[in-house]
């Protein structure tokens, strides 16, 4: 997401950024799962949703954030997984489930897999004997499940993959492994595994389900509408009517578009003289793909979406507030109208999208907003000096926003209100990077792909807290922009 237009720094530190009200709270489970309740809580341990019908309570383990309502539309929010909110295969694809329950529990017990319960299983199924080798696939789903709900997905892709080896035909253990891989962004790999579930069982919601998110995923939009529409007969299903709205959005808007492609990007675009403009945009993006790449030190598995609008094409499809110039739910979306070249405005804007896209793949779509938003910034090439001063103003006053409430969807501040949280979430990556190089960056990026909760990865990496790393932000700004 990137920011419109440079707003009056000297108003900043007086705002009053947050919206009055809310009609909900979201709690993000670390396997995928979103669940909407009237008002969440949080103490040390737990989590507990109030609902019309009681309350819920999980441990916080499980738990990978909270989203403090309102929920945030499709089309804004930032990567594909959260974008689309598709959650894991239901309970009813689960054909291991109940087929050897003593396998399920004897392998995941006491909060914990266990190991030597696997080694012993997997030595019964070495015999070939159809029971042992369902009783091996049990286990290992089992195991794969614990991790995903943990945030594991990588230890989730091991397990599964141990599953399918005992039961290659597993249906269950086949939409487990394609979803693992939807949410690490492989979609030609995820697509593999689950068409072989719609082979094997051709009327299963789940499979067309997460094969549109594959065909989204690929920029595959007709695919996708196909897909989802099925599903929809299949299994009424809200988060397939969300997707789907969104993707029917995308190909009516995309019908008549152009097409350009290079080895990391497909690009759409509409207009009789954009040619020549959506050619320099693709060399441009592979030039910043390149650096990203090397910075971040990681490479997006698939191509990326780009697609240039008309600016009323750009309001009609991203459903942003004014102040948004650029939008990335997966695909970048930029409106282009008027512009003939890549411009200076052009290609900050280009590349601070860009590396949303390699943030939400590399993290798995963990990375919180104000990280995001602030390397965004910083690889566009953006420095605090002209805000400084206003944000250590704030500061002092005690108006700073906490990262705490940075963390989620930013749609709902005014522009105002938008401008200060780039500004603060800029100078505490600057404040990161200038204590340990984009090293440190990329230890934050890792821990908090592993374990989720951002503060934690920044207290395992930088050995301080949200409040500690404010306070040094402040005084970075004082040291390096204000003299004192």
């Amino acid at each position: 997401m990137r920011f419109s237009s440079v707003l009056a720094i000297s108003a900043l530190a007086s705002l009053c950024l947050w919206p009055q009200s809310a009609v909900a709270d979201v709690i993000v489970l670390k396997s995928g799962r979103r669940i909407v309740v009237l008002r969440a809580t949080e103490t040390e341990n737990q989590v507990t949703g109030e609902m019309l019908e009681g309350e819920i309570t999980l441990p916080k383990s499980l738990v990978e954030k909270i989203e403090h309502g309102p929920v945030a539309h499709a089309s804004t929010k930032g990567g594909q997984a959260e974008t689309l909110s598709i959650a894991p295969p239901s309970d009813e694809a689960d054909s291991l489930n109940g087929a050897d329950p003593v396998a399920s529990s004897a392998a995941v017990h006491n909060g914990k897999i266990d190991a030597a319960y696997l080694d012993a299983v997997d030595q019964m199924a070495a015999t070939g004997i159809p029971a042992a080798l369902l009783r091996a696939a049990a286990a290992h789903n089992a195991a794969a499940l614990f991790e995903a709900d943990h945030g594991n997905i990588n230890d989730a892709v091991t397990q599964e993959e141990r599953a399918l080896h005992f039961s290659p035909d597993n249906t269950s253990v086949l939409l487990n492994l394609g979803y693992y891989h939807l949410r690490r962004s492989e979609f030609s790999t995820a697509l593999q595994y689950l068409a072989h579930a719609k082979q094997l069982t051709p009327d299963s919601p789940d499979a067309a389900k997460l094969i549109g998110w594959a065909d989204y995923g690929l920029n595959r939009i007709p695919d996708a509408v196909t897909e989802w529409k099925r599903s929809q007969q299949l299994r009424p299903d809200p988060e397939v009517a969300q997707a789907l709205e969104k993707a029917q959005r995308d190909a009516d808007a995309e019908s008549r578009f152009r097409e350009g492609q290079t080895n990391h990007f497909v690009l759409r675009y509409s207009g009789e003289e954009t040619p020549a403009l959506a050619h320099e945009i693709l060399d441009t993006l592979e030039e910043d793909f390149d650096e990203i790449r090397d910075t971040l030190r990681f490479t997006p598995p698939e191509p990326i979406g780009v697609i240039l609008y008309t600016n009323e094409e750009f309001a009609g499809i991203a459903h942003a507030p004014s102040w948004v110039g650029a939008v990335n739910d997966g695909r970048i979306r930029v409106p282009v109208q008027g512009i003939s070249t890549v411009t200076d405005a052009l290609g900050r804007e280009l590349k601070h999208e860009l590396t949303h896209s390699f943030l939400q793949q590399k993290t798995s779509n963990r990375c919180p907003t104000w990280l995001q938003e602030g390397i965004a910034q910083w690889m566009e090439g953006a420095r605090s000096r002209q805000s400084a001063a206003a944000l250590v103003a704030a500061y002092d006053a005690k108006t700073a926003i906490p990262l705490r409430d940075l963390e989620v969807s930013w749609m709902n501040l005014s522009s105002e209100g938008a401008s200060l949280a780039y500004a603060w979430s800029l100078a505490v990556v600057e404040t990161i990077i200038d204590r340990g190089g984009v090293t440190d960056l990329n230890h934050i990026l890792d821990a908090l792909t592993v374990k989720g909760a951002t503060e934690q990865a920044v207290r395992e990496v930088l050995r301080e807290d949200y409040f500690a790393l404010e306070s040094e932000t402040a005084a970075y700004l004082r040291r390096a922009y204000l003299n004192n």
